[in-house]
């Protein structure tokens, strides 16, 4: 029985802590303006900061108090044409179509082309291994292939195959959370017409390039000079594509003698409509249980 009180104390602590939060949620929670709510209705939910703001409900109160409209309503990267267009439709303006965009890998060094340099047994993510000793991969700047890009996508646009990320462009709606979550900056948001990518970001000099991994780019510059628009270059010991020059001709990639250059098929058919989240579809689907 010597139980009792102290159950009995933090029984009456509880009670008296869930009191306060209530009067403390009636009193002092903060009104959301009408237009912003209808506004966060209609956003993705992804919070991924794609628009430039912290989140969606702060991109959505900032829509509502900008009386000069001065803030664009297409900033929505992964909500595309359809959000922006209802967006503009509850604010009043005009419609501009947003520009769409998806994630590229710049890296192709999956396990049958490149090797680790260690076994390593720490925590199982890539920023943990990042920070011990620059990575486990023979390349420093291969992809570590732990997921922590799968991890935050909530579009499941991203699996690891063979030890690579490996981008479903299909699925991908360029919230460029992915991209902030690479230690090695391998994942890069792009225009969605962007067919040429380059798969690796070395940064070793072309003979060591060539000696621990398969396919990496070698530094030869044979896609530089080809190029007719000025629009590949290498930096840094490895190609780098200048996506506002670059035209999609694909000479550079015909050009490349590892062929770690490479090129999307054209599409076939008219854009899908963009996916939504993963844990959005859930959520939508246990609200009406509540």
């Amino acid at each position: 029985m010597q139980f009792i009180i102290p159950v009995g104390i933090v029984t009456a602590m509880g009670l008296l802590a869930g009191g306060i939060l209530t009067i403390a949620d009636k009193f002092m929670a903060v009104q959301m303006d009408e237009t912003a709510a209808k506004v966060l209705a209609a956003l993705p939910g992804a919070n991924c900061g794609a628009c430039g703001f912290a989140g969606c409900a702060d991109y959505a109160n900032a829509l509502a108090k900008d009386e000069e409209h001065a803030i664009k309503a297409n900033l929505c990267t992964p909500g595309g044409d359809a959000v922006a267009m209802e967006v503009s439709s509850i604010l009043g303006v005009e419609f501009e179509g947003a520009s769409s965009k998806i994630a590229i890998m710049k890296c192709s060094g999956s396990r049958d082309r490149t090797s680790y340099a260690m076994d390593y047994q720490g925590h199982q993510t890539c920023k943990a291994n990042k920070l011990f000793f620059r990575g486990r991969g023979a390349c420093e700047m291969a992809c570590l292939g732990f997921g922590d890009c799968v991890n935050v996508c909530a579009y499941d646009a991203i699996r690891i195959e063979n030890g690579l990320a490996v981008i479903n462009k299909y699925k991908c709606v360029g919230c460029g959370l992915c991209a902030k979550a690479c230690p090695n900056a391998l994942i890069e948001i792009v225009p969605d017409k962007t067919r040429v990518v380059v798969g690796c970001s070395s940064v070793d000099p072309g003979k060591v390039t060539r000696e621990i991994c398969a396919i990496g780019c070698i530094a030869c510059k044979l896609c530089e000079k080809t190029c007719k628009f000025d629009a590949i270059h290498v930096i840094n010991n490895h190609a780098v594509i200048d996506y506002t020059k670059c035209k999609n001709c694909t000479a550079c990639a015909k050009k490349c003698p590892t062929n770690v250059i490479h090129v999307f098929p054209r599409p076939v058919s008219a854009p899908q409509q963009k996916p939504k989240p993963v844990a959005a579809e859930t959520a939508q689907v246990e609200a009406p249980a509540q």
